[in-house]
């Protein structure tokens, strides 16, 4: 397809089996011009006429979620209901918007990461992940954690609203405060790590759980890695 080609979209507005009556699926789309989420029916005003690329196979914004311009949808992608998702970000393969989750402008949702919502896990705490975000692929943040600008999650990192973050660099440790979410520090690089069960049979045992880790904070060497997103782009 040439640069300059479009493709105009196709809406399927019969809903598969099992799927909620106010889906909206779209397919077969190179580049689409939002004016309507469903045939017939006005689009929300702050959609109309922006542009969002949609690659073909599959993917899913359901009625009520907000799409900023140039936002990147690979298939297949799934925003669920009242999400919002901030200009020129990418929502990679498999990726999960969790309902009225709040997504950034220039965030990258890579392959599999899941930003949770108030109903995945049900919760009163949509995530916030806040502008010029990297969230790795098989990322999950749920329970209505924040993560701050810049922040950087390496692939297979986990948070929560109720697991403690290990912040190296600072020597401390971060959690969230009774009824508060867990916010993730800007320009936080965050990994996988582990931490030892300090009772029982588990220390016996030498077992170990999972808990997210601050390596380092975000420097040029890490901006610079990053960059590749917009290249790609």
């Amino acid at each position: 397809m040439s640069a300059t080609t479009t493709t105009t979209p196709e809406v399927n507005n019969t809903p598969a089996a099992g799927a909620p009556p106010m889906a909206m699926n779209v397919t077969d789309a190179a580049v689409v011009e939002i004016k309507k989420f469903m045939a017939g029916e006005e689009g929300l005003p702050e959609t109309a006429g922006l542009r969002v690329r949609v690659v073909p196979g599959g993917s899913t914004v359901r009625d009520g979620a907000y799409i900023g311009r140039g936002v990147i949808c690979m298939p297949p992608m799934f925003v669920n209901v009242g999400a919002y998702v901030g200009e020129d970000s990418m929502i990679d393969s498999h990726a999960l918007v969790g309902s009225c989750a709040q997504v950034g402008a220039r965030v990258h949702v890579s392959a599999a990461a899941q930003i949770g919502g108030v109903i995945e896990p049900v919760g009163a705490l949509p995530v916030i992940v806040e502008d010029d975000v990297l969230v790795g692929g098989n990322c999950g943040v749920y329970e209505g954690a924040i993560l701050k600008r810049r922040v950087v999650l390496a692939a297979g990192t986990i948070i929560t609203g109720s697991t403690p973050i290990y912040d190296l660099p600072n020597e401390r440790i971060i959690h969230a405060a009774a009824g508060e979410p867990l916010i993730v520090p800007e320009g936080a690089v965050v990994v996988p790590g582990t931490r030892p069960v300090a009772a029982g049979k588990g220390r016996e045992w030498g077992l170990a759980v999972a808990t997210p880790v601050i390596v380092k904070y975000r420097d040029e060497k890490t901006s610079a890695r990053t960059a590749l997103e917009s290249w790609i782009r």
